[in-house]
């Protein structure tokens, strides 16, 4: 595995450890923001905002859409969705907007942007959207998707970036 999708695995548990409630040791609250919070760990050094759908479907994954910062690493910005159920194998996943959508690589239950580049562009969408969708085609073919209202976003990837620029 190499270090970004290892990098990525990680937003991907500290997040699903804070759907869960079980919050790790080291972690502080920057904010809630509508539907949007924004969190810092303090290791790893990360910080992050992270929301759940706006309607939960059933399924077996509690799924989540994140942004996060890891400092060391020099990220400033990584989108991160959890799928509420596996994917079929080889097939897409897509982060839609109303006037543009992006290709995902995603393993069975989890999905991010293909390189930096991608996420700078899913996070200014992010920022001038009022919602996204992410869509899928489930293991036993079935379409899935996932919506998000924006309401807050901005204002929790910003807290989250000010978070870990202060620790």
């Amino acid at each position: 595995m190499g270090s970004t999708a290892w990098a990525r695995g990680l937003v991907g548990l500290g997040a699903a450890a804070l759907l869960l409630g079980a919050a790790p040791a080291g972690r502080v609250t920057l904010g809630i923001f509508s539907g949007w919070g924004a969190f810092g760990d303090a290791n790893p050094r990360r910080c992050y905002a992270i929301a759940t759908p706006e309607r939960r479907g059933g399924g077996q994954w509690r799924s989540f859409a994140s942004v996060a910062i890891w400092p060391q690493r020099r990220i400033s910005g990584q989108v991160h969705f959890r799928l509420r159920e596996p994917r079929a194998p080889n097939s897409p996943v897509r982060l839609v907007f109303s006037e543009k959508n992006f290709p995902l690589v995603a393993a069975s239950v989890d999905a991010w942007a293909p390189d930096p580049r991608a996420d700078a562009a899913i996070i200014a969408a992010m920022r001038g959207s009022r919602s996204m969708r992410i869509a899928w085609v489930s293991k036993d073919g079935r379409d899935r998707s996932d919506g998000y209202l924006l309401k807050g976003i901005a204002t929790a990837i910003d807290a989250a970036a000010l978070g870990c620029a202060r620790r």
